[in-house]
Formats: structure tokens, sequence, C-alpha cells
């Protein structure tokens, strides 16, 4: 599913369509479990899955589980690994261990819960889905009942033991702003890394679909476009024109907003004058610290591709280090 539901609007679309659906959480981790707190799978009553929980190593067991969560519509609190012998059986290597709760959907997990959790993602709206372990009660929570949570982005189990809390922050996304090769392989690349992707360029040879296959395409003047897209604390731009006349408007944007990055091409005598044209629009010295410039961690890069993966692994620093 490509919408900003993600798998919760998955597991809804799947619901409506008449199937019985379950949804499986990762709520408890140690040592070298494969994937983190809070990673989701859901599967339908026929087998058909979308997510993962574990990387593929305890897929099929949660299937089963799960085959039988959605005929009883009770909740399923799974434990794999253990010991070293218990980890290779289910594929977990080195002893890792994952707890994993299995919901039906309209069972365990009730469906106006979901419906409610479905249109905060698509508002994006942040939203915590809170579930007891060890009883029935399910709900919604907002951020300042978990604001550490939401800061971090981290689901997990309360001291309490019992309460686990799964954190839906909006989905991650990145506007890049100039159609130019740099463009063509960060665009792929931060798809994959989770985030929803905008490409804007109002020069038509630039932003032509057939070079940016698969990506939503604005041909609006960069502050116009970012001002429609909306900019917020989960969104992460780049300019890449070298242009300032299209760069300019798409900086001033993003400096107005509480965007988590801004990073932005060019030499250090280009942004040399970039800060001078900057303070001479009224931006502060601390609004013009916020632009990474050169844009992209320094390892060397020279061709677009590396210096797309640069950028793509200053954006993750910066997200996970804030």
């Amino acid at each position: 599913m490509t919408d900003a539901a993600g798998l919760s609007g998955r597991a809804l679309e799947w619901h409506k369509a008449g199937q019985k659906v379950a949804i499986a959480t990762v709520v408890e981790t140690w040592g070298s479990a494969p994937r983190p707190v809070g990673s989701q799978l859901v599967i339908d009553g026929t087998g058909r899955m979308e997510g993962s929980v574990s990387g593929g190593c305890v897929e099929g067991a949660v299937i089963v589980e799960a085959l039988e969560a959605v005929e009883d519509g009770g909740a399923r609190l799974l434990d794999f690994g253990v010991s070293d012998d218990e980890a290779f059986a289910v594929g977990l290597a080195c002893g890792g261990r994952i707890r994993i709760l299995v919901e039906p959907v309209g069972g365990a997990f009730p469906l106006d819960v979901l419906e409610a959790l479905v249109a905060a993602r698509v508002a994006r709206e942040p939203v915590a889905y809170v579930a007891d372990l060890n009883g029935t009660e399910r709900g919604l929570a907002q951020v300042e009942a978990f604001p550490d949570r939401f800061r971090l982005d981290r689901s997990g189990v309360q001291e309490d033991s019992t309460t686990f809390v799964a954190i839906h922050n909006p989905p991650l996304r990145m506007v890049v702003v100039g159609g130019v090769h740099i463009a063509q392989h960060l665009l792929p690349i931060a798809r994959s890394c989770g985030y929803d992707v905008t490409l804007v360029d109002p020069r038509p040879a630039f932003a032509a679909p057939e070079r940016f296959p698969d990506t939503v395409i604005s041909d609006d003047w960069p502050d116009a476009a970012l001002d429609a897209i909306g900019l917020d604390a989960r969104t992460a731009v780049v300019t890449l024109t070298h242009d300032p006349k299209l760069d300019d408007p798409a900086i001033y944007a993003a400096l107005r907003t509480d965007v988590f990055y801004l990073g932005c091409l060019g030499s250090k005598r280009t942004h040399a004058k970039r800060v001078d044209r900057l303070a001479q629009a009224g931006f502060s010295a601390a609004d013009i610290a916020r632009i990474h410039a050169p844009v992209g961690l320094d390892i060397g890069g020279r061709s677009p591709a590396e210096i797309a993966v640069s950028i793509m692994a200053q954006v993750t620093e910066r997200l996970r280090k804030r």
C-alpha cells in the first residue's frame, strides 16, 4: 500500500473487502532480533501477508497463530527465541528473542480504533496505539501522553511491563527541488528508506515523468509547491538546482517551518553567497545554521549516485541523532 495509512490502512482495506484479518506487532526484542519494536505484519484468512516482524525467520509460525486468532477473535502474545537452540529453530541468530502481539481486526483489535488510527495517519496526525498485554483494553493516545516516545519515534512496553505503546508518527517525507541527475538517484534511495517522496521543478525538461517514474511531481514554483505540500517536522527538504531563482524560494519556505532537515547543493563559496542573501532577507544566524551545505556527508563522493548516498546518509544521521 502506498498511501499514508501504511499497514494499518492495508488491514482496514482487507477487512472492508470481507477478509478476516490479523495484525502482528513486535512488542519487545532482546539480543539479535532482526526487526525493531513496532514492526508489523498484516495477515488475512487466506494466509496472504504484507509487512514483516522478523525479516522472514518466524513469519511462518506467526501466520499459523494469526489464522487461529482470526477464527476465535482473541489476541496472542508470542515469544520466540530464548535459548540459542530455540532461536536457531526459528531462524534467530545468536539467541535473539522477540515477543509478538497478534490481534484480529474486529476482535482483540477493535474496528473503531483501527479506523481512527488510519484516519489519523492519513491526516498526518501523530497518534499512539495503546494495548494492555494482559487484558483486552485498547485505545489511542495523543503526543502529550508519551512525549518522549513520540520525540524518539520509539514504540515499546512501559515500565509496568503490561502496557504496550505503538508510536504512529506521520510518515517521513522528502521533497527534492530540482530534477537533476542527483535527484534521479536520491529519490529512489529515499523511497527505499521509507520516505514519501516528491519532486519539485517548474522546468518541464527536468521534471519529465519518464525521468522520474512512480514519483509525485509538482511543476509549481518551489515556494508555492512547498506551501501546498505543507512542511512539518517529519519532512526533509533538499535543493539541487544550483540556481538561486529556484533554490532560494524553497529555502525561504522551508526555513519558515520546522522541517527536520534542509540540505542545499553548492560549494562553500556558493553557500557563502546564499548566506548573504538570506541575511539580507531577514533570516537570523540561527535560521541559516539549520542549512546543511554543502549538502551531504563528506564521504568523498563525486558521481551523482555517490552524492545521493551522502545526502541520504546525512538525512538519516539528522533524523536519528537529533
